[in-house]
């Protein structure tokens, strides 16, 4: 039944989300094989990362039923993707999903993207990531590059995928 879908509130994150987004950022990280990040996030390194480094564009949290963040997604630009484009990544607490958080949270993201005249997304995602493939697919990101045997910290290779999304077309 449509009626019972919930409402999922999305805002953007604050510095004051940071220690509960690093907490399932973290829980994440330590599961192992959905993040290209390998080591863990202390409050301060997560502002420095997700909210207010040099290549910040946005980060909306969504929460739970209880007002508690349960994901959220971030975008930053760096020198290795086009000017008009943003770098997006996706992390929902791990164990006590929010099922539609991730749709919420990527509606929000591309008004904003588009409020400020990007052009496309761009999603990098480990192939052993099956869930972040498919959310990514789901949300109309096509594949476009693929980085072959990236090494992680431990040696182990893993191929990198890139979509993308152009704002012009979802």
């Amino acid at each position: 039944m449509a009626n019972d879908m919930k409402t999922i509130r999305v805002r953007p994150a604050r510095p004051d989300d940071a220690l509960a987004l690093c907490a399932f950022l973290n829980e994440i990280i330590a599961i192992g094989g959905t993040t290209a990040h390998q080591t863990p996030f202390t409050p301060e390194s997560f502002v420095a990362h997700y909210l207010a480094g040099p290549g910040f564009v946005s980060c909306f949290v969504a929460e739970d039923e209880a007002g508690e963040p349960c994901a959220f997604q971030a975008l930053d630009q760096w020198d290795g993707i086009p000017e008009d484009w943003a770098d997006i990544g996706t992390f929902s607490r791990p164990g006590n999903k929010v099922p539609g958080a991730g749709t919420a949270l990527f509606k929000a993201t591309c008004d904003h993207a588009r409020s400020i005249g990007l052009s496309a997304l761009n999603a990098t995602i480990r192939a052993d990531n099956t869930g972040g493939l498919t959310y990514y697919s789901k949300m109309g990101f096509v594949d476009y590059k693929v980085d072959k045997a990236v090494p992680l910290a431990n040696g182990m290779l893993v191929d990198r995928i890139s979509k993308r999304f152009l704002l012009s077309e979802g």
